[in-house]
């Protein structure tokens, strides 16, 4: 019953073949990996303004515009600068991989530590300010928030992401679109209206600003750090350059020109319409409701836009979902993060990974109850110190290489990485007090974790190293009268125990490897022979991933040919951790197999403990 759900919500398994199919074209990648930054033109322009309208008086509104333009040409810097990312760094990863590669592992996890955040906080503000469009069009749902974004975060987004890439921007692309098509119509309208109105194009009141003294600085630069969030999910592109179609770096180049292009008009346009009608806060109305109102009235386009709005910025988390699963694997990969993060599931989806997201953001949308303006107080500081420690890195990779052109490419990252910079600056002091102080503790705490994973896994590596051991294959001892099965996933010191013990049990001993690639599979075999225990070694391939089926269909197999022996003894080689928390690393592969295997009749199951001193 439960395989027959599982298939009916997430689908077949996919081949390791499919996975060429699974590639997006620019239209489609446009749709995924840009529909986090292009959204957020519904929300960040406000909460730009709503800083600036808190002001007695309303005396700071005229800095919006200046804010706005500022943004644009921020904007601007980090597109270009994240497209020599995308050049760079065609296996993907984005800041981190880039640090990694020319900062060293420290500026790297600190990169990491600060995605991982944003995505999180992508996550749970996307799907947060989606129910606040909707509730703005039916004022009836108010109340009903929280209750509605974990809907949609799990079933929806998480339940269309562990269907695959492919669903996912099938699924996606058109909202997008449509999201797209209505907020340009918007700002068209709006102007061609606004030039066809006898009075200003900008009202006086939209105009006025208190000298720039000291207070209204901080309140303009924390309006700035606001409006801010209109930038986030731009290095989702970079971060998933391998998700292109060939040629993966230039289409993602492009891809990058075409988000910025479309933001920055839409950023300017929404900005001019909120001065030119004079939008302030009303309590339950967004500021883009209010601008549709005033443009095409209570019609059939407003609600249309509005539950575009919606869907769009419920799909704009699905940036996050794109983006943070590929970058965990990578750190996982690299031994900072449980190992299993680091393996594709049956749809090809990184699921445990988008499991973890799905749970984080929704313990996000709890704690603070989707209220989108306190988790905005959290927002920007993380990405924008990834994007200074991304174009830093940068800056290195082009003096290291010196090629043709280098020191105008440095030039770009340099002026990107100043920029950010300022920003993180900005945002910290502008935002310490309103909870970017959880942020900072956050990465540090992190950065923290990834180091005592690493080390755990060192000291693993260390502990199970073959080096300086010889392996004696001529056993003398008493032979049990059965088929000992052993089996691996990589030849190390606990295997080689559990070979001596299966070799004193029997005549007949197999080792069985399940290779999941073809790649890990040359890999193991290459090993096993320059070892040479004088083990028969069986490799099976499964092109789904499965690791336990095959084992259980390779040991019915067996049983359907035995002839010289009764029954088939598992000897299951199994480490034991030295703290408790270091099992939290591991994959519970041995336990299951364990568990399914006494179900089996003739077979004998027996673990070999291997105990970690470190």
């Amino acid at each position: 019953m439960f395989r027959i759900l599982r298939r009916l919500l997430i689908g077949h398994p996919l081949d390791n073949k499919d996975m060429a199919h699974e590639r997006l074209p620019k239209w489609k990648a446009l749709s995924i990996f840009s529909s986090d930054a292009l959204s957020s033109v519904a929300y960040g322009p406000e909460q730009a303004m709503l800083i600036l309208v808190a002001t007695p008086g309303l005396v700071s509104y005229g800095y919006l515009g200046p804010i706005a333009v500022a943004i644009f040409l921020l904007l601007l810097i980090v597109a270009l600068s994240y497209a020599q990312v995308a050049k760079a760094n065609p296996a993907g990863g984005g800041a981190y991989a880039v640090a990694k590669a020319n900062l060293g592992a420290t500026p790297a996890l600190i990169a990491a530590a600060a995605v991982f955040a944003d995505y999180i906080l992508t996550a749970a503000v996307s799907v947060c300010a989606g129910t606040d469009a909707i509730v703005s069009a039916f004022p009836r749902l108010n109340g009903l928030q929280v209750d509605l974004d974990l809907l949609v975060l799990f079933f929806i987004l998480m339940l269309v992401n562990l269907r695959g890439i492919r669903e996912s921007s099938n699924a996606f692309v058109f909202p997008t679109y449509a999201f797209l098509f209505g907020i340009l119509a918007l700002i068209i309208t709006g102007i061609v209206q606004a030039f066809a109105y006898p009075d200003a194009l900008i009202p006086p009141e939209s105009l006025e600003t208190k000298p720039l003294d000291w207070a209204m600085l901080f309140i303009a630069l924390r309006a700035f750090a606001n409006g801010c969030s209109s930038m986030t999910g731009i290095e989702a592109i970079a971060d998933s350059v391998p998700l292109f179609r060939k040629p993966e770096d230039r289409n993602a180049v492009v891809t990058t020109y075409w988000m910025a292009g479309i933001l920055g008009f839409m950023l300017l346009g929404i900005s001019f319409l909120l001065m030119h009608y004079h939008v302030t806060p009303i309590p339950g109305v967004t500021a883009l409701s209010q601008l549709v109102e005033h443009v095409f009235g209570r019609s059939y386009l407003y609600y249309y836009i509005q539950i575009a709005t919606m869907v769009v910025l419920y799909l704009a988390a699905n940036t996050a979902y794109n983006g943070l699963p590929i970058l965990l694997s990578i750190v996982a990969k690299d031994g900072y993060m449980p190992r299993y993060l680091s393996s594709r599931g049956e749809r090809l989806t990184y699921s445990n990974n988008i499991v973890l997201l799905t749970l984080a953001a929704a313990g996000l949308i709890i704690a603070y109850k989707g209220d989108i303006e306190h988790l905005i107080s959290l927002y920007a500081i993380g990405v924008f110190l990834s994007f200074t420690i991304a174009q830093t890195s940068m800056v290195v990779h082009w003096y290291r290489e010196k090629r043709k052109g280098w020191i105008a490419k440095a030039a770009i990252n340099g002026t990107g990485a100043l920029a950010t910079g300022i920003v993180v600056v900005i945002i910290t002091i502008t935002k310490f007090a309103q909870g970017a102080w959880i942020i900072l503790l956050f990465i540090p705490a992190m950065t923290f974790i990834f180091k005592k994973i690493r080390h755990h896994y060192d000291d693993v590596a260390e502990q199970l190293s073959l080096a300086h051991k010889v392996f004696d294959n001529k056993y003398q001892g008493p032979r049990a009268k059965n088929l000992a099965l052993v089996p691996i996933s990589s030849p190390t010191s606990v295997v080689a125990e559990t070979l001596h013990y299966a070799q004193s049990i029997s005549d007949s001993v197999i080792a069985l490897y399940i290779a999941t690639d073809e790649e890990a599979r040359k890999k193991i075999e290459d090993k096993w022979q320059a070892w040479n225990p004088g083990v028969q070694l069986v490799t099976v391939y499964s092109p789904y991933r499965f690791v336990i089926q095959p084992i259980l269909d390779f040991i019915s197999e067996l049983q359907l040919q035995k002839c010289n022996y009764d029954y088939i003894t598992v000897v299951i080689p199994e480490f034991e951790t030295k703290k408790w928390w270091h099992r939290l690393l591991h994959g519970q592969t041995g336990w299951i197999l364990r568990t399914l295997l006494i179900l089996k009749e003739d077979v004998i199951v027996a673990t070999i403990p291997y105990h970690l001193k470190k």
